[in-house]
């Protein structure tokens, strides 16, 4: 199974595409976008949707799994976070690749065994189970590769339903 994993934002969306053959998870490519605070509002997620769309095509993966949104303390933030992630949706729909979403807690849960893990302790179990040489960097990859692994881990029952 070949996985995009999506931690999506406007102003920095993370990407991670995770493969899972038998036993062995592998990250074949991951990072970050960034887009400028200075641009319209529909060029940031134009460039988002278009992002999404090159790696759609590029890897051809079996899903595309987003990291829902955390809905804090500032309502401007989630906002945007929700745009993000509707312009990753039109992506998948318009290429007809299933896209499902996964709560914050429990992909840190499928993870790292706790779904209020910080950071850091993302970053290191990503960086073990992945056996990458070098701790994940920025977050927002680190978190994309978290969102990746937790889809190829889930069982196809809950994979199922989304």
């Amino acid at each position: 199974m070949k996985v995009i994993g999506i931690d999506p934002g406007t102003a920095a969306c993370g990407y991670a595409i995770v493969q899972g053959k038998g036993n062995r998870l592998t990250a074949l490519d991951f990072g970050w976008w960034k887009t400028g605070a200075a641009q319209r509002p529909q060029v940031r997620l134009g460039t988002i949707y278009e992002e999404v769309r090159h790696l759609i095509e590029d890897y051809r993966p079996d899903a595309v799994a987003l990291e829902e949104s955390f809905v804090g303390a500032d309502a401007r933030t989630a906002l945007s976070v929700g745009q993000a992630r509707g312009a990753v949706l039109v992506a998948c729909e318009l290429a007809a690749v299933e896209a499902v979403e996964y709560a914050p807690a429990h992909v840190k849960q499928a993870v790292c065994g706790y779904g209020r893990a910080e950071k850091v302790q993302v970053q290191r179990m990503v960086q073990a189970i992945l056996g990458l040489k070098d701790l994940p960097t920025p977050h927002h990859a680190a978190d994309a590769l978290a969102v990746g692994i937790c889809h190829v881990l889930a069982p196809p029952l809950l994979r199922a339903v989304g």
